[in-house]
């Protein structure tokens, strides 16, 4: 079944489209939130609270708009509720950041290339934290996610050239932020 039956289909009630719905886009929203908090467990949770929200809110969809957009909306909106609510700006420790998947074969040469892309790994989302919350969702959504600039532009209500110049403001200054670990020797980047 196609999504904008599944959605239509959802809208009537039927739990079970929504439940292929949720098979569709729970991946990516848990992406999405990871992106932000950086902890699974979270992101978990927020993936949860956000479909959830998506469910109850059904019934307000207008159909004419595309779902994905409108579900990637609410899920920005949510995980920026989340994080004002916790009245923080966004820190993450070290050990959260690189849960993801080492090279294990190739010796020790691999592992000393697979520890330095770790911790350059780790050093980027760092820096992407401390960006103000504008430029930061910008990123994630557009470079993490992978959405295109029109996706993107639809989901948080703005034109695409603001997504293009927000972007390219977000990173200019991720790249000044990174600076000092882009330097090889001799000082030179």
């Amino acid at each position: 079944m196609d999504e904008q039956t599944l959605v239509e289909l959802s809208r009537n009630g039927r739990r079970d489209a929504f439940e292929q719905l949720v098979v569709m886009y729970n991946q990516k929203v848990f992406a999405l939130a990871y992106g932000f908090v950086r902890d699974r467990a979270t992101a978990d949770d927020l993936t949860q609270e956000i479909l959830l929200k998506v469910y109850q809110a059904l019934p307000s969809f207008r159909v004419e708009s595309e779902f994905g957009t409108w579900l990637y909306r609410i899920a920005v909106n949510h995980v920026k509720d989340h994080l004002r609510k916790a009245s923080r700006r966004r820190t993450v420790s070290l050990d959260q950041v690189g849960e993801g998947p080492m090279a294990v074969d190739g010796g020790a040469e691999s592992r000393v290339q697979a520890s330095e892309e770790e911790k350059r790994r780790r050093e980027v989302f760092r820096m992407l934290e401390t960006l103000p919350d504008k430029y930061r969702i910008i990123l994630t959504l557009r470079d993490v996610e992978g959405l295109p600039y029109e996706e993107v532009a639809r989901t948080l209500g703005i034109a695409p050239g603001t997504v293009d110049s927000r972007l390219h403001r977000a990173r200019k200054m991720l790249r000044k932020k990174m600076s000092p670990y882009l330097r090889v020797e001799g000082g030179r980047p």
